[in-house]
This record gives structure tokens, C-alpha cells and sequence, in this order.
């Protein structure tokens, strides 16, 4: 397989691995909205980004923070 496909391969296997691990997870943003992720979208400008359950718009993933278990 050449490299670039290849490495869309890998970014798309690791955005399933995101998607798996985040969706129905609890979390907190850093602006104190707290709920369950309900949905991640690969962003070209800014990465990862999460809906939260219950809260308006689209935040980046380096804005939450996963309760301790």
C-alpha cells in the first residue's frame, strides 16, 4: 500500500478509536459545562471536536477533562 494511503488508513482506524472510547463517556469542559460526549467529528482546523448531551455547538477534545475514576 503507498504511504499516503497508509497513513489516511491509520488517522481513520485512530478516529474510530476516538470515536469508541469518547461517545458516552462523562466529562467536564474547562468552561464547567459537564455531560455525556454524544458525538466526535474530525475537524481540518481544529482536530477533534465533541458534542456533549444536552449542551449547544461543538468543542474541541483538548477542552474536557475525564473524570477520576
Amino acid at each position: 500500500m503507498p504511504s499516503v494511503k497508509r497513513l489516511a488508513s491509520k488517522i481513520l482506524d485512530e478516529y474510530g478509536a476516538a470515536q469508541s472510547e469518547l461517545i458516552g463517556k462523562a466529562v467536564v469542559l474547562t468552561d464547567g459545562k459537564a455531560g455525556t460526549v454524544e458525538n466526535v467529528w474530525l475537524d481540518e482546523l481544529h482536530g477533534l471536536r465533541i458534542s456533549i448531551e444536552g449542551h449547544e455547538g461543538r468543542w474541541p477534545v483538548s477542552t474536557i477533562k475525564l473524570p477520576e475514576s
